[in-house]
């Protein structure tokens, strides 16, 4: 069994997280300039055996694709391209970033560090996977 990879895409930063073997644990893994991740990816699935990858799909309140939604197609295509092979789903995103936040003040995080938005979308891909994982 190999781990899933969760991402909330992001056209500055991706957050990034991942389950352990077994699929049964969400980490955070970390944030990369998006304009790395596919590099990122590629060493990465040479290191770790992969079985699927999950993108966040960012809606609006009413259910309908949110603005960034464009830019998540076009690196889509690019990742689908580059691995052909790699299976890839999309899971609502919805509120990911204010549980994030949420988090973050939850577990007592100072404000400055509650500032650090690569942070925010590492527990955002987090947030994400755990919501595959318990779907």
């Amino acid at each position: 069994m190999g781990r899933i990879l969760a991402l909330d895409y992001g056209t500055k930063r991706t957050g990034i997280a991942v389950t352990d073997e077994l699929q049964m644990i969400a980490s955070g893994l970390k944030t990369v300039k998006t304009s790395e991740l596919i590099a990122f990816l590629t060493q990465y699935f040479k290191e770790e055996k992969v079985e699927k990858v999950i993108v966040g799909e960012p809606k609006q309140k009413d259910g309908s694709a949110s603005q960034s939604e464009v830019y998540i197609k076009e690196f889509i295509k690019k990742f689908k391209k580059d691995f052909p092979e790699m299976p890839l789903e999309r899971i609502d995103e919805r509120f990911t970033s204010k549980m994030a936040f949420q988090t973050m003040i939850d577990s007592g995080l100072s404000k400055k560090k509650r500032k650090n938005k690569a942070l925010v979308d590492e527990i955002s891909a987090t947030i994400i996977l755990q919501t595959y994982l318990y779907k």
